[in-house]
């Protein structure tokens, strides 16, 4: 990075600062993502205080974790920026988690958990993420930490990590995602479809929540997740004995989704060109109807779901050998290679992670608090956006200063070139 990019830093938070009341704090804010830019390898308080030379630790330490200011005014600015940047019809809306490693008890949210950064169990703090995304550009919108059950049925030890009231009962990872994705819906970020893996895919609420805003979406989900056929039709068995049925069946049993894809027509996509040329796997796609409707006794089997919201079931079958399978309530004439795009779209997130943690210390924080973490999560988040928003403006120029002239322009169509 060029040594330029303080001064442009400055400029760029403007709006940010702006939200901020205090003289102090609109001081400590660029000092703090300045800190998270800047060279060093650990990227928490004392260590970026000690690098800065000007700022005591106890002033930055205060900013981040103590501090009387509200972070919903910088939420909104940052937002507003994101749309500005990645936002549209075309873009993505990716819905995941990110693990924190910690060691100790006292961290806020801190618990043995599945950390997906391991890929174990391990004692780590869990991060509800909410990216917005066009093509290969990311940006990070929310940060959410899920507490774990041993957190909200112990009062004290909310209390003690300064856990808001609102937010100390219990609530599940696809619950948080919809409140996220109804807070940015609310302030008017523009998005064309929700992203999301089997960890929220295979909650019933979770996709039902999203079809009732009236939003598209392509999640994941695990191979036994049951549906049935279009043609399904609610009937009304005749009995033997005892009283006739006061509700309607399905006509026929519901199927795991990789049973009903095994005598599917199976083909070859490229949804993007990678580095090593482009990316490709076997995909099939049909329609059916989901079996996430209400429970109920079905043929003498009880805790069966009725039939739901009809979609597409997808399957991929990876070079590997390894076998996905997704959900998606995009129109009925959406393409296959679209499909495929779509499921294969998250991976953004990905990118936006390993940066967050690999070069602005999104894990490196110290403190044990509920405010304190969330702070320093919203300034990794303003920082990333500020080197993504670099980052575009860098792409611009090059292109327009690749783009040919008028001259050589009217020369190539002459010459017959398109």
């Amino acid at each position: 990075m060029n040594t330029d990019w303080r001064s442009d830093l400055e400029v760029w938070l403007a709006p940010f600062l702006a939200a901020l009341g205090h003289k102090a704090q609109r001081a400590m804010c660029p000092a703090y993502i300045a800190g998270l830019i800047g060279p060093g390898d650990r990227k928490s308080v004392q260590p970026m205080a000690a690098r800065n030379g000007d700022i005591p630790y106890d002033r930055l330490h205060h900013f981040v974790s103590t501090g009387v200011w509200d972070s919903a005014p910088l939420e909104a600015a940052l937002w507003r920026h994101a749309d500005h940047l990645v936002g549209g019809e075309r873009s993505w809306l990716i819905i995941d988690d990110t693990s924190l490693p910690k060691k100790g008890e006292h961290s806020v949210g801190v618990a043995p958990q599945y950390a997906s950064t391991l890929g174990r169990k391990a004692n780590c703090q869990t991060l509800v993420s909410v990216t917005l995304a066009l093509r290969e550009v990311p940006l990070m919108l929310s940060l959410r930490l899920f507490l774990p059950d041993i957190w909200t049925a112990d009062p004290a030890r909310l209390k003690r990590a300064g856990v808001p009231l609102e937010h100390q009962g219990p609530r599940t990872k696809p619950e948080m995602a919809i409140e996220e994705i109804d807070r940015l819906c609310a302030a008017g970020v523009r998005f064309g479809c929700v992203l999301a893996d089997a960890g929220y895919g295979l909650s019933a609420p979770f996709r039902q929540a999203l079809s009732a805003r009236g939003l598209r979406w392509a999640v994941g989900i695990p191979r036994h997740q049951k549906v049935y056929s279009t043609d399904v039709e609610l009937v009304f068995p005749a009995r033997k004995r005892g009283p006739s049925r006061m509700h309607p069946v399905p006509d026929q049993h519901s199927v795991p989704a990789h049973k009903i894809l095994e005598t599917a027509t199976w083909r070859r996509v490229s949804w993007r060109r990678g580095t090593k040329g482009g990316l490709a796997a076997r995909f099939a796609a049909i329609r059916i109807r989901v079996a996430d409707g209400p429970a109920q006794r079905i043929g003498g089997r009880t805790a069966q779901h009725m039939p739901g919201e009809e979609a597409w079931l997808i399957g991929e079958h990876r070079s590997t050998g390894e076998r996905k399978y997704y959900l998606s309530n995009l129109s009925a004439d959406t393409s296959l290679r679209l499909l495929a795009a779509a499921i294969k779209a998250r991976w953004v997130c990905e990118q936006a992670y390993q940066q967050l943690k690999e070069e602005l210390g999104l894990d490196h924080f110290e403190g044990r608090s509920w405010t304190g973490l969330h702070r320093h999560a919203l300034m990794s988040m303003m920082a990333y956006a500020f080197l993504q928003s670099r980052r575009l403006t860098a792409v611009g120029r090059k292109k327009k200063s690749h783009r040919p002239t008028a001259t050589a322009q009217s020369a190539s169509n002459t010459t017959g070139h398109s």
